[in-house]
């Protein structure tokens, strides 16, 4: 049975994670986005990309559920504008030496990246800096940091940027109502698991300031159009046609900017993974670890 472990991967940071499936089996290595915990990889989502025959990883980022929380003061306002961090503050290149750590030190070998939002971002930069770490990469409804790329729509901006309560139920309504405006279309959109895993993540771990660190993060990165170009492993960008947060114009520069990747637009879904759209990702992430199969296979024989 599944269940959630720490790992000390060393300079202070301890990462919780959790598996499913046979440690035998190639790891798919599931990533999660800005402020979300690591179980909003639903479980059986988790145990049907196991049924592919996959070792299946998840974890919480530094900053968020159960892994360390750093601590310091988020990026201001001004900063974030700007992208002017301080120093001091964590990049997305710090997130993926934290990842590439925690494969180390589990022993999983070269892994499937998986990664959503700005999951799907330390996933780039994981490919880009770690290629002996990487088999394949799966980059879902992310962009590449360019300003004029994958940006909210505006009228997203002030659900995003809203205050969350500390108080559990209205933290879980002002949640529901960022997804209202920034999920999948309506018959795909899963109000009841919004609620459910809201509340769960909220009693786990509720630190109202730490997303604004991995918010820095992000933007402290800034524009990866460089680094993705780096990627040699084989690419998939998947991205909701329905994405008012990463906009689609994200996914489409992120598959652009990356050498071979391939693109899958997902009609309907928006800045979340609904359950309606699960075989076609699942079918997309499996097809795309057989291409780095594939790939390997080809350099031995030219070898």
């Amino acid at each position: 049975m599944p269940g959630e472990q720490l790992t000390d991967i060393g300079d202070g940071i301890t990462i919780c994670h959790e598996s499913f499936g046979d440690p035998s089996n190639p790891t798919a290595l599931l990533i999660m986005g800005l402020g979300t915990q690591m179980i909003a990889w639903r479980e059986d989502f988790c145990e049907e990309l196991a049924s592919r025959g996959f070792h299946v990883v998840r974890f919480d980022n530094r900053d968020v559920g159960l892994s360390t929380h750093v601590g310091g003061a988020p990026a201001s306002l001004p900063q974030l504008i700007t992208r002017k961090l301080p120093q001091k503050a964590y990049s997305l290149e710090d997130m993926a030496n934290d990842t590439v750590r925690l494969v180390e030190r589990l022993g999983l070998g070269r892994v499937h990246a998986v990664g959503a939002s700005m999951g799907g971002m330390i996933g780039q930069v994981l490919a880009a800096r770690h290629p002996a770490t990487v088999s394949s990469l799966v980059s879902i409804m992310s962009n590449t940091g360019s300003r004029w790329t994958g940006q909210p729509a505006l009228g997203a901006y002030r659900y995003f940027l809203a205050e969350a309560p500390d108080e559990r139920e209205a933290f879980i309504e002002h949640i529901l109502r960022l997804f209202r405006v920034v999920g999948s279309r309506e018959d795909m959109f899963d109000e009841e698991y919004v609620r459910d895993v809201t509340g769960r993540s909220f009693d786990r771990d509720h630190d109202s300031v730490a997303v604004g660190r991995q918010l820095g993060a992000v933007l402290k990165t800034g524009n990866r159009d460089a680094v993705l170009r780096s990627i040699t492993a084989p690419t998939l960008v998947v991205h909701g046609t329905e994405d008012k947060l990463v906009r689609p114009s994200g996914g489409k520069a992120t598959a652009k900017a990356i050498p071979g990747a391939r693109l899958m637009m997902v009609d309907g879904m928006g800045h979340d993974l609904p359950r309606a759209v699960w075989p076609q990702i699942i079918d997309g992430i499996a097809e795309n670890a057989a291409r780095a199969g594939a790939s390997a296979g080809a350099k031995k024989l030219a070898a």
